[in-house]
């Protein structure tokens, strides 16, 4: 198991493998191959960064057996997604800022990432399962006044796709076994989110081969599993933790 993250030093970035407080640093391409430099550095010397850069950051709606049922949801036969420009990445420690001039609910989601190690298309479960480079913790968050705000159009993209909508990180944690871990949202200290992956309509492997049948997935890119029920507005001074049991804990800000 490594936990891989990239972080900014002088200026310039780098990644490597975290044990403890201290990086490993690396060469090449973190998906193919990455080797060791033999420097290391402390995290209280750099700045920690997205621990990818995603290609793609697709994000998944009703994947919980548990918020379908409070919302009266169906099981879908396929994943119901939509994407979240890069513009929304947002590294650990960054501030989630409210969309200028919106005065509606913003909501925190916490949600199981999975990070894609290999190009992959039109793949079975098992060429899927060996497509998985790792696991990062996600919050997905949402400008919830804005998804019906037109009638005639869900504005899935509008609503989600706000500059530091997208928090993920610290680390993509590699050959982790996540079935029983617990996805769980704490703001403010309170935990207001607590859920396990089997919660979950479409377990991981399942996500990344349907997935292939639609659009090549490429190394790099992010795919976030969907929320369980508990996800409520921020105010803005609060803290957010996105905790996953064996990846770790992602926290974030919230201010206007």
């Amino acid at each position: 198991m490594s936990n891989w993250v990239r972080f900014e030093k002088e200026g310039a970035a780098g990644f490597g493998t975290l044990a403890g407080d201290a990086v490993a640093v690396h060469d090449g391409d973190m998906f193919a191959g990455a080797t060791m430099t033999g420097e290391t550095v402390t995290l209280d010397a750099v700045t920690l960064l997205t621990p990818c850069v995603p290609g793609k950051f697709i994000a998944l709606w009703n994947n919980s057996r548990s918020a379908a049922e409070k919302q009266g949801l169906d099981q879908p036969e396929y994943p119901l997604f939509f994407l979240k420009p890069s513009t929304t990445y947002l590294a650990p420690g960054g501030v989630i800022r409210k969309p200028a001039g919106y005065d509606g609910r913003v909501i925190y989601e916490a949600e199981l990432g999975i990070v894609i190690g290999k190009a992959i298309s039109n793949a079975d479960e098992a060429a899927a399962a060996d497509a998985i480079f790792g696991y990062t913790c996600v919050n997905d968050v949402t400008a919830m006044q804005l998804l019906d705000a037109d009638p005639s159009f869900p504005q899935w993209a509008r609503a989600k796709g706000f500059d530091t909508f997208g928090a993920f990180g610290p680390a993509v944690v590699t050959d982790a076994d996540v079935s029983g871990s617990a996805i769980r949202a704490e703001l403010n200290g309170r935990e207001r989110q607590n859920y396990p992956v089997a919660d979950l309509f479409m377990q991981p492997a399942e996500i990344v081969a349907m997935l292939s049948r639609s659009m090549t997935l490429e190394p790099g890119d992010l795919i976030a599993c969907g929320t369980g029920p508990g996800a409520l507005p921020m105010k803005p001074g609060a803290t957010i933790d996105i905790i996953i049991d064996g990846i770790g804990t992602l926290s974030n800000t919230y201010e206007d």
